[in-house]
C-alpha cells in the first residue's frame, strides 16, 4: 500500500497545475503568467536538473495495484470542471484588468489542453465505460469531443500513414498541420464511426453514433457557461477551448513528425513498430504528462497503463532532443524546426529504411508505389 502510494505520487504533480490558476486568479497582475512560466521553463529546469528516466517498471510492478495512479484521473474532471467554470462565473468580481483577464482565460487553455486533454486521453483506452464518459467530459470542456473516435479508431490504426491526418508531414510545418487537422480530423472521426455502424447494419444517425453524445455534451457546456456569465463567459470559455485545442494538436504535431510506415502495397503497410513514434525520457515533464512522452510504447502497446509504458533506446524509438515544452516552442518557429528535427528525419530513414530511395510520396503524405 505505502509502496503504491509512493510509486504514484509524482503522477499527481498535473493536479498541482489547478491550485496555481486559482491563485493567479485572486492575486491578478504578473501572477496570471504562472502556468506558461511553471509549464514551459519550470519543468523544462527540472528536466535538466533531474536528467533523463531510462529504466522501465520491473515485472513485478505489472501486478502492483494502481488504484492511486488511477485516482488523480478520476479526480481531474471534476477539480478542472469547478476551475473552468468557477473563473467563468466570478471574472467579473476578480478585478481584473484586460490583459489580465485575457492571460487569466489563455492559461486554462494551456491546462485543459496539456492536463485535461492528457488525462481524457488516457481515460479514454480504458475499458471502463464510466472513463469513456469521464474523457468524454473533459473534451466537450474544449469541445473537442471527437478526439476520441478519431484517436482509437483512426489515429492508432493508421499512424503513419496518409490515411492518418494527424501524422505531420515531413517539412510541414506545425501552423499549416493545425488548419489542415481541424478539418480532416473531425471528417475522418465521423467517416470512422459512420463505417463501424454500417458494418452493423445501422445508418450513420442511429443514436449509436457517439457523435450524438459529443454535440449533446459540448451544446451542454456552451448552454451553462451562457446561463453562468452570459456573452462575455461564453466568448471567454470558446477562448480557452481553441488555446486547449492548440496545444493538443500542437503535440500530436511532435509526435510523429516525418515518421512513416512502410508501405507494403495494396493499400496496406507495415505493423506498428516503436519507432513510428517520437519518444521523450525527461523525467519532470514525464511526471507532468503522466509518461505521454513515452509515446512509441503507447502506441506500440495501446492498452497499456502510463505507469507501465517502457521506454526504448535509441535505436529503437526516435528520441527528441528535448522535451515536449521545449519542442513546442521550437515547433512553432518553422524554420527553426525544420533545423533540428529534418536532419534527425532523414537519420531516422537512413536507419530504419535504407532501401528506401524515393520519400517524396511519403513527404506529401500520399501512397507510394511498392519497392
Amino acid at each position: 500500500m505505502a509502496s503504491a502510494f509512493k510509486s504514484a505520487l509524482p503522477s499527481w504533480i498535473g493536479v498541482s497545475i489547478g491550485p496555481i490558476i486559482i491563485a493567479a486568479a485572486l492575486l491578478g497582475g504578473f501572477w496570471v503568467l504562472s502556468i506558461p512560466f511553471v509549464i514551459w521553463y519550470v519543468f523544462p529546469t527540472l528536466d535538466a536538473v533531474l536528467g533523463k528516466e531510462q529504466t522501465n517498471p520491473a515485472p513485478s510492478e505489472k501486478s502492483m495495484q494502481l488504484k492511486w495512479h488511477r485516482l488523480n484521473l478520476l479526480l481531474w474532471p471534476i477539480l478542472q470542471f469547478f476551475i473552468l467554470f468557477g473563473l467563468i462565473a466570478f471574472h467579473k468580481g476578480l478585478d481584473l484588468n484586460g490583459w489580465e483577464l485575457t492571460g487569466l482565460f489563455f492559461f486554462p487553455g494551456v491546462m485543459t489542453g496539456t492536463i485535461g486533454i492528457n488525462y481524457a486521453h488516457e481515460l479514454m483506452h480504458q475499458p471502463r465505460r464510466g472513463d469513456r464518459w469521464l474523457a468524454d467530459i473533459l473534451m466537450a470542456m474544449v469541445l473537442y469531443s471527437h478526439f476520441r473516435s478519431e484517436h482509437l479508431l483512426v489515429h492508432h490504426r493508421y499512424v503513419g500513414t496518409p490515411r492518418d491526418a494527424v501524422t505531420a508531414r515531413y517539412n510541414e510545418n506545425v501552423h499549416r498541420f493545425f488548419i489542415r487537422v481541424l478539418k480532416a480530423s473531425y471528417l475522418s472521426a465521423f467517416r470512422a464511426e459512420a463505417q463501424r455502424l454500417t458494418r452493423q447494419g445501422l445508418a450513420w444517425y442511429d443514436l449509436k453514433n457517439p457523435f450524438w453524445i459529443y454535440w449533446l455534451l459540448q451544446l451542454l457546456m456552451l448552454g451553462f457557461t451562457y446561463g453562468l456569465a452570459g456573452f462575455w463567459g461564453f466568448l471567454l470559455f470558446a477562448f480557452q477551448a481553441c488555446i486547449a485545442i492548440f496545444h493538443l494538436e500542437l503535440i500530436n504535431y511532435l509526435e510523429h513528425y516525418g515518421l512513416t510506415r512502410k508501405y507494403l502495397g495494396n493499400g496496406k503497410y507495415e505493423a506498428v513498430q516503436p519507432h513510428h513514434s517520437w519518444n521523450a525520457e525527461h523525467r519532470a515533464t514525464n511526471w507532468l504528462l503522466i509518461n505521454l512522452q513515452r509515446h512509441s510504447d503507447h502506441h506500440y502497446k495501446p492498452a497499456r497503463a502510463y505507469p507501465l509504458l517502457h521506454t526504448y533506446p535509441k535505436q529503437l524509438a526516435p528520441q527528441l532532443p528535448y522535451s515536449y515544452p521545449i519542442m513546442g516552442i521550437i515547433a512553432v518557429y518553422p524554420r527553426l524546426w525544420r533545423k533540428f528535427m529534418n536532419p534527425k528525419v532523414k537519420a531516422w530513414r537512413a536507419m530504419h529504411y535504407p532501401e528506401i530511395s524515393n520519400w517524396q510520396p511519403y513527404n506529401k503524405g500520399t501512397n507510394p508505389p511498392p519497392n
